[in-house]
């Protein structure tokens, strides 16, 4: 019998364990043209919060018992598809699942021999990507200028802060754990790096860690980290924003300062993405990103979980922070 993770109750608040049912179905039985997929890794993130909710969005949400989907590595264990072969590894959206047939359509081979698998879920998969498409299409960084990362060592934040070291920028982190702090100054190269916990005033260490204000601001986290930012930008200011992890389990409209006048005084630039508005753009993103993974100037952060029933649980953990970088179950 084949194992699945369905989603079983659509979660109020905080996600529990008990939204989810591990069920079990039949192995599958390929036809021609089929490819048999085994699990390998399974990426778990934050947005897939928003498609348990019964609400209109960029994306359709999860029906009630049926599969989650995420990304995924997985290998070919049997083919019916020219396309494919037993023994390669793919990259793609797919269902929580040990086993499962495909088309073979969406599914992109990754080479083992060029990154570990797992980094394809990561800073070489969507993760990467949209740190790339966010700061580069939206940030339009240029060399000198100030970029402040929220969320900044979780997954995307942590590829987007190094792409700005790269690029030439100072480089200031926010993030929850002295620990994860001083990850991104020793690890990543962040130039300065703030602990919202134990932050008593997050302007006033934002006016220290950005002495020539803030240029661009890539946020995952809305919420009073983001409100602060706004005392701190610069005229023609880009601020990016990702995600907003802080509020995405509130069960009522959140509380905020408006930023029309921050906006207007200082002619910024506010803007929201998702990464498959630059599909078209994938090929190019990812050979940069693999030069600069190759050349050693991007570095791969992971929290790799094992087991595929650990899954609903290593994804309620990244509401928690209890995640360097990619947030990956190994199956």
């Amino acid at each position: 019998m084949n194992k699945t993770i369905l989603l079983d109750k659509r979660p109020v608040g905080l996600p529990k364990v008990s939204d989810f049912k591990l069920s079990t179905e039949p192995d599958p039985v390929m036809s021609e043209g089929q490819i048999l997929l085994k699990a390998a890794y399974v990426s778990v993130d934050p947005y897939l919060r928003g498609r348990m909710n019964d609400t209109q969005s960029y994306i359709p949400p999860f029906e009630l018992q049926e599969p989650i989907v995420s990304g995924m590595i997985a290998e070919v264990v049997a083919s019916g598809n020219t396309r494919f072969k037993e023994g390669d590894f793919v990259s793609g959206l797919l269902a929580w699942k040990e086993q499962q047939l495909s088309e073979g359509e969406g599914l992109m081979k990754v080479d083992s021999k060029k990154a570990p698998l797992s980094a394809y879920l990561g800073v070489l998969g969507m993760t990467g990507l949209t740190a790339y498409f966010g700061l580069m299409e939206i940030g339009k960084p240029k060399k000198g200028e100030t970029l402040v990362v929220s969320g900044a060592a979780g997954a995307v934040g942590s590829v987007v802060g190094q792409i700005g070291k790269i690029l030439g920028l100072r480089v200031v982190g926010i993030a929850g754990t002295d620990e994860k702090t001083a990850l991104l100054k020793n690890t990543f190269g962040f130039d300065e790096a703030i602990n919202y916990n134990t932050c008593t005033d997050m302007s006033r260490a934002l006016a220290a860690a950005c002495p020539e204000g803030i240029d661009v601001y890539f946020d995952n986290v809305g919420g009073r980290i983001s409100d602060a930012v706004l005392f701190h930008i610069n005229n023609f200011a880009r601020m990016v924003i990702c995600g907003a992890i802080s509020v995405y389990n509130e069960t009522s409209m959140p509380k905020s300062i408006s930023v029309h006048t921050f906006l207007i005084r200082k002619r910024a630039l506010m803007q929201g993405f998702i990464v498959f508005d630059y599909a078209h753009k994938y090929p190019e993103a990812l050979a940069q990103l693999i030069q600069w993974y190759q050349e050693g100037k991007l570095r791969s952060a992971e929290t790799v979980r094992e087991g595929f029933e650990t899954l609903p649980q290593a994804f309620i953990d990244l509401f928690a922070g209890k995640n360097q970088g990619k947030m990956i179950v190994k199956i």
